[in-house]
């Protein structure tokens, strides 16, 4: 049986890259950044998020083209995205218009060791 050994013992001594955290995440914290890098996990809302982050804001009818989906699979993957807190939406007349929310983002940024 292998012996555990500290995150401090594991890291050599000039690494690379940051840690992941400076200290360890709650469960409560773990649980919610799960599910942020789980919207993230997918291809397609990677880039919508992008699409989004890169504009003010953004008309779900705009996102259709550029992401080569159709109407119903944007929302879906909108949706997973504004769950996670990534991304929130207007509706006006019959369309949602979306925008980053930049503190969610900046949360991750840190997370990651990013500045």
């Amino acid at each position: 049986m292998t012996a555990i050994r500290s995150a401090a013992s594991l890291d050599p001594p000039n690494t690379c890259c940051s840690p992941l955290a400076s200290e360890a995440l709650s469960e409560e914290q773990a649980e919610r950044f799960a599910s942020v890098f789980a919207a993230l996990g997918d291809p397609v809302r990677l880039r919508l998020l992008s699409l989004v982050a890169s504009a003010d804001e953004v008309c779900s009818c705009n996102l259709e083209g550029p992401l080569a989906r159709s109407q119903p699979t944007v929302s879906h993957h909108t949706k997973i995205l504004a769950e996670a807190g990534l991304i929130t939406g207007e509706k006006r007349g019959r369309w949602m218009w979306w925008t980053v929310v930049p503190e969610q983002l900046a949360t991750i940024r840190r997370l990651l060791g990013g500045s």
